[in-house]
């Protein structure tokens, strides 16, 4: 068990990882007490604004069903917490020496550390989600959480290997995401319930529109691949080496090519956020969440890591204003 940050070096001597949410963590509202609250906050949200040339106070705060579109998802999730981040870092004295995010929040942690602009990301988001929705028929295929002690330790690539499937997350020791079309979803659950007999598990279908994560996205790598090419140049990759890979598990390489292959490939390739935790974990004292939700926090506790989850202006408060 990794060590509690509090247990091992002073306040002076503090060093802090900050982690971001991806997709699932939406939800109508998410950012609006900073936005009525901070300038800096609304700043974020008219940036992203021009870029997308859409209402983004509107889509994250009203009722608006779009936001559980992937294409308007992906961008909403990441304004709303670069927004407050900025708030954070501007009001509450957070300063992150490390950053992270879990599937879409790879990008809000890129944008955080200066490797993306904001309108960049923005663009590049909603390109990302666009695609991602329409390599597969809405409908056609889903994702499953497999939850139980330790699946994580199973080869299940090699269990299911004649079902296409594949595991999209390796979110925490207990608790991996298998990802595929509907068919084949439920020969592996299945396949699964089998390994597990005598186990008490759970088998959680996720809300999502698409097998994320899947080989189903390999149709649109290339168009992808375009889209990144295009946000290359404004990128600024030196900055890159303080940002996990969801795709590698380590710190991103600084170099422009190797942070364009590692986004890439982690469309379709397997987030292993347990690496992720891991890097992020020995490099930093502390840890904290910002987002409109909190998921990431059990599953560092499953690691024996304590986070600091803000996902409100109240949240912050009591957290950070000591």
């Amino acid at each position: 068990m990794l060590p509690v940050a509090s247990d091992m070096h002073s306040l002076d001597s503090r060093v802090t990882a900050v982690v971001f949410p991806g997709q699932g963590s939406q939800k109508p509202g998410m950012a609006r007490d900073f936005f009525e609250r901070f300038a800096v906050s609304r700043d974020v949200f008219s940036e992203a604004s021009d870029a997308l040339g859409i209402d983004m106070p509107a889509l994250c705060f009203d009722d608006d069903p779009r936001l559980d579109l992937t294409e308007y998802t992906q961008p909403a999730i990441l304004t709303a917490e670069i927004a407050m981040l900025r708030a954070l870092e501007q009001d509450f004295g957070l300063q992150g020496s490390y950053w992270g995010g879990h599937s879409l929040g790879e990008y809000t942690a890129l944008c955080a550390a200066g490797v993306v602009p904001l309108s960049v990301a923005a663009r590049l988001v909603r390109r990302r989600g666009a695609l991602m929705q329409r390599a597969v028929p809405a409908g056609t295929g889903s994702m499953v959480a497999v939850i139980a002690r330790a699946p994580a330790t199973w080869n299940l690539a090699a269990e299911l290997a004649d079902i296409e499937i594949d595991v999209a997350n390796r979110n925490s020791p207990d608790q991996v995401v298998l990802s595929g079309s509907a068919p084949a979803l439920e020969q592996a659950c299945a396949r699964v319930a089998k390994l597990l007999e005598g186990v008490e598990y759970e088998l959680v279908r996720l809300h999502v529109s698409a097998p994320f994560h899947s080989r189903a996205m390999l149709a649109i790598e290339a168009e992808f691949a375009e889209a990144l090419n295009e946000a290359a140049p404004h990128m600024r990759p030196e900055l890159a080496s303080v940002v996990t890979s969801n795709l590698t598990g380590h710190f991103h390489l600084p170099e422009l090519t190797a942070v364009l292959d590692a986004l890439r490939r982690q469309i379709r390739g397997t987030v292993d956020w347990i690496a992720n935790m891991r890097s992020l974990s020995e490099a930093a004292t502390e840890i904290v969440e910002v987002g409109p939700h909190r998921p990431l926090r059990g599953f560092f506790k499953s690691i024996g890591r304590e986070v600091m989850s803000i996902v409100s202006v109240r949240t912050a408060e009591k957290g950070l204003a000591a």
